[in-house]
């Protein structure tokens, strides 16, 4: 199978893991900063910026970061919600986002997770989508259950591989 349609399969099956769990559960196991995490460990399968450590410890920087934007600074709304132009709410939440952003940035940078998808699941929790900590830890769980995905597709295409090869000798 050619790079191109390996990585466009390999990150449907990723995302279809998520989503699976998600419809079965009933719990919010599919987010947007998933579809990023996907392409990356499809993309880049065995590079650093797919080590596990990065990628859930940058999602798990960007959930910490955002949960202490959005309730420190007391928002109790999200980013679906109007609000009106100029008011006390917009700017809270509007800070909430720059905060847990440049909190993310700064905490990957420090801990040599970076995980650039990781600042969307900041904005995700910091813009009151998905900002109590259950949904949190549910974040941080989910992105662990891409990772194991990853490694047994990876295990899978390996194996399958080293088959051909026997079949070839």
């Amino acid at each position: 199978m050619d790079d191109q349609l390996g990585t466009t399969l390999h990150t449907g099956l990723l995302i279809s893991t998520t989503a699976l769990m998600a419809w079965l559960s009933g719990l919010p196991m599919l987010f947007p900063s998933l579809g990023p995490s996907a392409f990356v460990l499809a993309l880049f399968q065995d590079s650093d910026a797919t080590a596990p450590r990065r990628v859930i410890g940058g999602h798990a920087i960007g959930v910490a970061a955002g949960l202490l934007a959005y309730h420190s600074l007391g928002v109790t709304t999200s980013i679906t919600a109007a609000a009106e132009p100029g008011s006390l709410e917009a700017l809270a939440l509007g800070a909430s986002g720059v905060v847990a952003t440049t909190l993310t940035a700064g905490g990957m940078l420090a801990t040599d997770t970076r995980h650039p998808p990781a600042c969307a699941t900041t904005l995700i929790v910091s813009l009151g989508l998905l900002s109590s900590p259950l949904e949190g830890a549910l974040i941080v769980l989910t992105v662990g259950v891409l990772i194991v995905a990853h490694q047994l597709l990876l295990a899978t295409e390996r194996a399958g591989a080293r088959y051909e090869q026997r079949l070839r000798s």
